[in-house]
């Protein structure tokens, strides 16, 4: 079947809406003041949301669209221990030995305050600890990774281990890569019922939500701050500004500093579930070592391959996106060449400068952000410690305090350069 057959009846929506279409909340009146005002209703948002309220804090969150129209029901489900793209070896030669030990222990620690969240509030969103295969896009690829799992195992106690390409039909149905590593500790989850579940907590808790009104600016006044929205102005004592990828005018502090990458995906129709067994053995996500990195997986109930990619790091079109994801498919799966493509879609991610994510905070307004395609986890557990900073508790430090926020010359939130490193990055990968 060709393109053009395979894609011809597709929605240009989040497969994962099926389950959890966004809310429809209705307008709810702004109050004249609260405690704390959070723009941004993802998972960051959210977690913050969460624990201020039920730290006795009244809150706010202002959302531009509906509840978690960006990343946070757009992504691929992954939760991985390693929400950095750095290797152990760069991360120490970037902070230090003992701080970077710290980095990756907070990447563990992040998943397991996810795992944790998901047991105590008992929401219903299909997450498993099922690992991440790691595919060695070239034959060097598996060497490096080989010394990395050495790195981590012996500095940080990292669960990970080598699968030779003998081996990895028992973590992939497919010989397209070199071997590679299989994280033990990361897992997957269905994105919306998460974000559904933490925003029924949120507004059980207490918290207001005012959905489809844009934050235009944040000014100090007094000892606290103006919120200025398409639908008034509020005060609030603290602001924590949780846009990641989707900041913009109202935060140019972090406009300067996000990268804002577009990443899109792509799910086949119901296949046989012993088909989609065979091509994921462990429904586990798979992500390889390509610069134009691909990450992939069963859908929750086994019976999808949802397909995702960032081949052209800007924003693009769901249209243009989905010829090459399904083409890169079929290299990996060529058992899907008859299977129809259902549901196409993107969203924004946050990169950052130095591959780091970074919480603090700027002219007394606090911020989580920068979670670089790989923030289930993280941006739910740095939402939180965002949250304990502004309660005060001492509870809030993390590994990610007291850094600086590097941005370049001359940027201000339009990234103008990645076409011209998507194309790099594409020469890379095809040559080694």
């Amino acid at each position: 079947m060709d393109d053009r057959a395979a894609l011809a009846e597709v929605k240009y929506e989040p497969y994962w809406w099926e389950q959890a279409p966004r809310p429809e909340l209705p307008e709810t009146p702004l109050p004249r003041t609260v405690d704390v005002a959070v723009v941004g209703s993802g998972y960051t948002g959210l977690s913050a949301a969460l624990t201020l309220a039920r730290g006795g804090r009244s809150v706010l969150l202002f959302e531009a669209e509906e509840p978690g129209h960006g990343a946070s029901s757009r992504n691929g489900g992954g939760v991985g221990t390693a929400p950095f793209k750095l290797s152990f070896r760069a991360s120490e030669a970037l902070l230090g030995r003992e701080r970077a030990i710290r980095l990756w222990k907070e990447g563990i620690a992040s998943v397991d305050h996810l795992a944790e969240l998901v047991e105590r509030e008992q929401i219903a969103c299909h997450f498993v600890r099922s690992g991440r295969f790691l595919g060695a896009w070239r034959p060097g690829d598996y060497e490096r990774l080989a010394r990395e799992v050495d790195l981590l195992r012996g500095h940080v106690g990292y669960e990970a281990h080598m699968v030779p390409r003998a081996e990895q039909r028992g973590m992939i149905g497919s010989d397209l890569y070199h071997g590679g590593r299989f994280n033990e500790r990361d897992g997957v989850l269905h994105p919306a019922l998460f974000h559904q579940g933490l925003l029924d907590r949120v507004l059980s808790a207490g918290a207001v939500l005012a959905a489809r009104n844009p934050v235009t600016g944040v000014e100090r006044q007094g000892g606290g701050f103006v919120l200025h929205s398409a639908r008034g102005a509020v005060r609030a004592g603290a602001v924590l500004l949780a846009t990641n990828g989707y900041s913009g005018g109202a935060a140019p502090f972090l406009a300067r500093r996000i990268i804002p990458v577009g990443s899109q995906i792509i799910a086949t129709e119901p296949l046989p579930q012993e088909l989609v067994a065979r091509l994921v053995p462990r429904g586990n996500m798979i992500v390889d070592t390509k610069r134009t990195v691909h990450y992939y997986r069963a859908s929750h109930d086994g019976r999808r391959i949802l397909m995702g990619g960032r081949p052209l790091l800007r924003d693009a079109s769901p249209q243009a996106a989905a010829a090459p994801l399904r083409r890169f498919m079929l290299r990996v799966f060529p058992e899907l060449a008859g299977a129809r493509i259902t549901h196409a879609w993107g969203g924004r991610l946050g990169f950052t400068f130095d591959r780091l994510p970074h919480i603090g905070e700027h002219d007394g307004i606090h911020y989580a952000c920068g979670y670089l395609g790989s923030g289930v986890a993280m941006s739910t557990y740095l939402g939180y410690k965002a949250a304990l900073k502004i309660l005060g508790s001492p509870e809030a430090e993390t590994a990610f305090d007291g850094r600086s926020f590097p941005t370049m010359p001359f940027y201000s939130g339009n990234p103008w350069f990645l076409a011209s490193v998507a194309a790099y990055y594409r020469v890379r990968d095809a040559v080694g």
